[in-house]
């Protein structure tokens, strides 16, 4: 029998209030945070090139831009689990769930920290992802998540509030925890290479302008960094 999920059971509001309590984060602390938003750090521009624009350099910029790859990884775990790959294990299709709900809460808490402020919802592009087969579910998911763990790596220093910072620290400890076991199903061992360790045994973080070059290639809504001198 299959497991009803936090979000089939209770729907996506409940998964989000749990996450922001998780986090350490109230719903009016949602509020007072999106409300601290100058209007000429809202992001959601149009730019010459037809993408999105993550807004002018600052702590909302850097919300968008977790924003918009948590709506990839949102979109792409729920295309995984409503059609899970040949030969999928069980513990394969509830770990992916499992994923697919920690994706959508973090999609969520973004969408609701930022409220007006927030990038439009974007579209993706898996045109090149074969759903139907594990090894190109898996090589995708372990893409997306190193590439997670390397854009919050990167652009963490930028973050000026405090409270920010923490959430991001949170959450891109999920994500790793997600890269691991991705990389583990891919090549058993390999959870902590030196493709993405440096010699310090430290993740290596990757620029805005490397990590959207990367995730623009998933979404047919593309997303430019104007302030970080990126358009797609």
């Amino acid at each position: 029998m299959k497991t009803e999920t936090l979000f089939e059971k209770d729907g996506a509001n409940l998964g989000r209030r749990s996450f922001l309590r998780y986090a350490g984060v109230g719903l009016a602390g949602v509020g007072i945070l999106a409300a601290g938003a100058c209007k000429k750090d809202e992001g959601g521009v149009i730019g010459k090139g037809g993408g999105i624009d993550l807004g002018a350099s600052g702590d909302f910029a850097i919300l968008n831009y977790a924003y918009a790859l948590e709506q990839l990884e949102a979109a792409f775990y729920t295309q995984v689990t409503a059609s899970m790959y040949s030969g999928a294990t069980a513990d394969e299709i509830a770990l992916f769930t499992d994923i697919r709900d920690h994706e959508l809460a973090h999609r969520e808490f973004f969408k609701a920290a930022l409220g007006s402020n927030a990038i439009q919802a974007l579209t993706p592009d898996f045109s090149a992802v074969n759903f139907g087969t594990k090894a190109s579910v898996l090589a995708t998911a372990q893409a997306f998540e190193d590439l997670g763990v390397s854009a919050y790596n990167g652009a963490g220093f930028m973050i000026k509030d405090a409270n920010y910072l923490t959430i991001a620290g949170k959450i891109v400890s999920v994500e790793a925890r997600h890269a691991a076991y991705i990389r583990n199903l891919v090549n058993p061992g390999s959870f902590a290479d030196s493709t993405i360790l440096d010699g310090f045994g430290m993740d290596k973080p990757k620029t805005i302008p490397m990590v959207l070059a990367t995730a623009n290639t998933f979404l047919k809504t593309k997303v430019n960094a104007y302030s970080y001198g990126y358009t797609a």
